[in-house]
């Protein structure tokens, strides 16, 4: 499986689809969460999708510093619960955070991270900054990655 990562401009309208009803999926559906996911930010990221076949089961977004965060940023982290098995939540993580540092050396990755996942970003080298907070009713922490 091959990991393509392409600005919002270079995405097919399927991709486009892919992306949203994956999201919708996962972090209104699966995690019971009413929240604006079309946030107005999508557009100037980088977005990381993996397919099996025809299906998208694997994604993430990057943005830029100054898009988000002061910081360049990873998130809407997400693996289709079909496939959370097999480790693909690691190599989605692993490829994003080297095409991020690739493409904006020197930078700080900051991410707004679940809670209850903090320790598999710990495992990617990502450390708590601040205090907890809820982000639309789910229990989220800020964590930071220092470039190599």
């Amino acid at each position: 499986m091959t990991p393509k990562i392409l600005l919002f401009s270079e995405l097919s309208t399927q991709q486009v689809y892919d992306i949203l009803q994956l999201r919708s999926e996962v972090f209104v559906v699966e995690q019971d969460c009413v929240y604006q996911d079309i946030d107005g930010h999508d557009d100037k990221a980088y977005h990381v999708l993996f397919y099996v076949k025809k299906t998208l089961v694997a994604y993430t977004r990057i943005l830029p510093p100054g898009a988000y965060f002061d910081e360049l940023s990873i998130g809407r982290v997400i693996v289709k619960e079909t496939h959370r098995s097999q480790k693909l939540g690691h190599e989605l993580m692993r490829v994003s955070i080297e095409f991020a540092l690739k493409t904006f050396p020197k930078s700080l990755i900051k991410i707004s991270a679940q809670q209850y996942l903090i320790k598999f970003y710990e495992s990617h080298g990502f450390i708590i900054s601040g205090e907890g907070y809820l982000e639309d009713g789910i229990p989220h922490i800020g964590m930071t990655l220092e470039s190599h």
